[in-house]
């Protein structure tokens, strides 16, 4: 089976600093992959670089087989890469179910775009992530864990193939981490996730497979047993090293 996406040499540098130094990286298709590493450590730049919101200083990312380094971000969006943002970014003053809509009226083919199919393909994502009640409440008055929620479900409406959760569960109760540990399960039955999270019970359970970043490049990859059992990993980040 072919990588869904790889990475080649990327790098980035900003004036002097180099967060994101010749990392070479692979994505199996239906993976979950969790990357970790301490503040600074270049997660976010490096998964900015995969979704696009930011260009490489060097190097090549392939997704599906194509190269895609130098596309725009609502490109790759459309070749099925969707990113949720480490801080929320809904739209405050719209409802729950307009946030919704707006990135699923990008993936119905055109001539689709009728009420009830956009009506459909909400309420599947805000089901999937227990917004549906909600659906009418500006989106501005839910909680901060349910404004994570929401950018869940404006990632699913996009119909992805590669799903990029940027700390999916900051700010979620247990009940609610429960639930999202059982959807990402979910997803990955239709979909490749990567997802940036600090709560290592949620790494630990719900990882295939943890990349650790450490000054911009991959310290350590691996399962979860091998990576708790890391001694440079400990050192750098879990802090159990002996």
């Amino acid at each position: 089976m072919m990588p869904l996406l790889t990475t080649k040499g990327l790098s980035r540098n900003f004036g002097g600093l180099r967060a994101i130094d010749n990392v070479d990286f692979a994505l199996m298709p239906g993976e979950i992959r969790a990357v970790i590493g301490p503040n600074g450590a270049g997660k976010t730049t490096f998964v900015s670089l995969v979704s696009g919101r930011i260009q490489p200083s060097a190097g090549m990312i392939v997704f599906d087989g194509a190269d895609i380094t130098n596309l725009p971000a609502y490109v790759r969006v459309r070749r099925g890469i969707a990113y949720t943002f480490q801080l929320t970014s809904v739209y405050a003053n719209l409802s729950v179910y307009a946030n919704v809509a707006l990135p699923a009226q990008l993936t119905l083919r055109h001539g689709s775009h009728s009420k009830s199919a956009i009506q459909a393909a909400v309420m599947s994502a805000l089901e999937r992530t227990g917004l549906a009640d909600r659906a009418h409440m500006p989106a501005g008055q839910l909680s901060y864990g349910h404004q994570r929620l929401l950018e869940v479900a404006m990632g699913l409406a996009l119909k992805p193939r590669l799903l990029i959760l940027d700390e999916p569960t900051q700010g979620l109760a247990d009940s609610e981490i429960d639930n999202f540990i059982t959807l990402a399960r979910e997803i990955a039955k239709n979909a490749t996730v990567l997802l940036i999270e600090h709560n290592m019970p949620v790494v630990m359970q719900l990882a295939d497979r943890i990349t650790v970043f450490n000054a911009g490049k991959i310290l350590a990859e691996g399962t979860p047993e091998a990576i708790r059992g890391n001694v440079a990993v400990q050192e750098a980040y879990l802090g159990t090293a002996p």
